[in-house]
């Protein structure tokens, strides 16, 4: 569905909150970006994931509870927004939820979802992670 059929207000209220979110997750306030994204994906109407925006608010989300290492909940966010609109194939997602993966000790879907980040995006994916990520999937496939 197109963000236009949510309607010119809530479309501009679910902006405004995930822009609040960046600027309070590029301050380094984690945990605040997380409870503003989390407000701005309650405004969306269900089933929620049927909305582009549910993408990028739960990869957002994702992101930053990784960032804070609440793995599980982390892992939660990702996997729902995998059934969301293009978030398969969206490389950034997929090394998220495979670093999350890595994490949670689930190596078998760690090394599936980083590679395919890999496949998608290259090594430069890797670039600002920790390299072990990097390290563990070279143990999984072939690198170039």
């Amino acid at each position: 569905m197109s963000q236009n059929n949510l309607g010119d207000d809530v479309h501009n209220a679910i902006l405004a909150l995930c822009k609040k979110g960046d600027e309070l997750a590029e301050d380094g306030r984690l945990n605040d970006a997380v409870e503003t994204y989390e407000e701005a994906y309650a405004l969306l109407p269900e089933p929620k994931t049927d909305w582009e925006a549910s993408t990028w608010i739960l990869g957002a989300i994702g992101d930053m509870l990784y960032q804070v290492e609440q793995f599980e909940d982390a892992r939660s966010a990702l996997l729902i927004a995998m059934h969301c609109p293009n978030a398969i194939g969206n490389p950034f997602l997929h090394l998220r939820l495979g670093q999350v993966q890595y994490e949670l000790g689930d190596q078998e879907r760690a090394g599936d979802e980083l590679a395919r980040a890999y496949m998608a995006e290259g090594i430069e994916i890797f670039s600002d992670e920790d390299p072990k990520y990097l390290e563990f999937l070279r143990t999984v496939i072939d690198l170039a």
